[in-house]
C-alpha cells in the first residue's frame, strides 16, 4: 500500500513542481522552489523504496546535472552582454502556439531551467550522501 501511495503522491508533487517552475517568472514560484518540490518527490521515492531500486530506476550523475545547469544559468545571463545588455537582462516576446494560443516566452525560463537542475542536484546529493553514510 506506501508503494502505491508514494507512486500517486509523487506524481502530485512533481507535477506541482513543474506547474512552480513554469509560473515563476511572472508569479511565486521558479526553478528553486520548484527544484525543491522535485527533490522532495525523489526523495519520497527513495524513502519508500530501496535506494538500490531507486539507482536503478533513476541513474543519474547528480554531479554532472549540477555542471549542466550551473552552464545553463551562466548562459543565459552571458546571452544578453552578447547584445550590449547588462549581464541577465530579460527579454520576452508572445508568440501563437497552435495548441496553446498566444504564450510568453521570455529568457527567465532558461535561467530558472539552470537553477532548477542545480537546486535537484544538490538537495540529493546532500541528502543520499547522508543516508549512505554508515558511520
Amino acid at each position: 500500500m506506501l508503494h502505491t501511495l508514494t507512486r500517486v503522491v509523487t506524481f502530485i508533487i512533481l507535477a506541482f513542481s513543474v506547474y512552480l517552475f513554469f509560473a515563476g517568472h511572472n508569479n511565486p514560484g521558479g526553478g528553486f522552489i520548484g527544484g525543491l518540490m522535485t527533490a522532495s518527490a525523489l526523495l519520497l521515492m527513495y524513502l519508500s523504496f530501496d535506494m538500490k531500486t531507486i539507482k536503478k530506476a533513476l541513474p543519474f550523475d547528480y554531479t554532472a546535472i549540477i555542471a549542466i545547469g550551473l552552464l545553463i544559468a551562466i548562459a543565459t545571463g552571458v546571452s544578453s552582454m552578447l547584445f550590449g545588455y547588462p549581464f541577465l537582462t530579460q527579454f520576452f516576446e508572445y508568440y501563437q502556439l497552435p495548441i496553446l494560443g498566444e504564450t510568453e516566452l521570455t529568457t527567465a525560463l532558461p535561467f530558472d531551467l539552470g537553477v532548477y537542475l542545480v537546486v535537484v542536484a544538490i538537495a540529493l546529493i546532500i541528502i543520499l550522501t547522508i543516508a549512505e553514510d554508515d558511520a
